[in-house]
């Protein structure tokens, strides 16, 4: 498991329940205030892993995907925010809704895509990323620097 005095960690998943499960789990670690940055291709498990770490923040609700919305909250042990920044052409669209007001509120923040907006976002936040490769997702998670 993941801790403060721990950078970084490397997790592999032969399933989807796998990614789900060791999502929750690290969510034990996660904070009010967390940014978690969840980068990977299509279909590497993004949005799983948004919902087990999600999951074991105490939201109970189903989650799709944001991605035709932006944006969906969850209220949970802390306010969920989950982003996906997948249609966003501009960074600057962020500013129309408010994002930098969702991400200091104390709430936990996952965005996934976090590439498209890069500048935007705090130097400090918790970087995932998930590669997909010959049925095994292969988690790399640097924590907070």
């Amino acid at each position: 498991m993941l801790n403060p005095g721990q950078n970084n960690m490397t997790f592999y998943s032969k399933t989807e329940q796998d990614t789900y499960n060791y999502a929750k789990k690290l969510s034990k670690n996660i904070k009010s205030g967390d940014i978690l940055l969840i980068e990977g291709d299509l279909g590497a498990g993004k949005s799983v892993f948004v919902r087990g770490a999600a999951k074991g923040l105490g939201i109970k609700v189903p989650m799709p995907s944001p991605t035709f919305t932006i944006l969906n909250e969850y209220n949970g042990k802390y306010k969920i925010y989950h982003f996906d920044f997948y249609r966003i052409n501009d960074p600057l669209e962020l500013y129309e809704i408010g994002f930098e007001d969702y991400i200091y509120s104390g709430g936990v923040t996952f965005i996934e895509w976090p590439s498209k907006a890069v500048d935007l976002l705090p130097k400090n936040s918790i970087k995932v990323n998930i590669t997909f490769e010959n049925d095994i997702r292969k988690i790399e998670i640097k924590w907070k620097q």
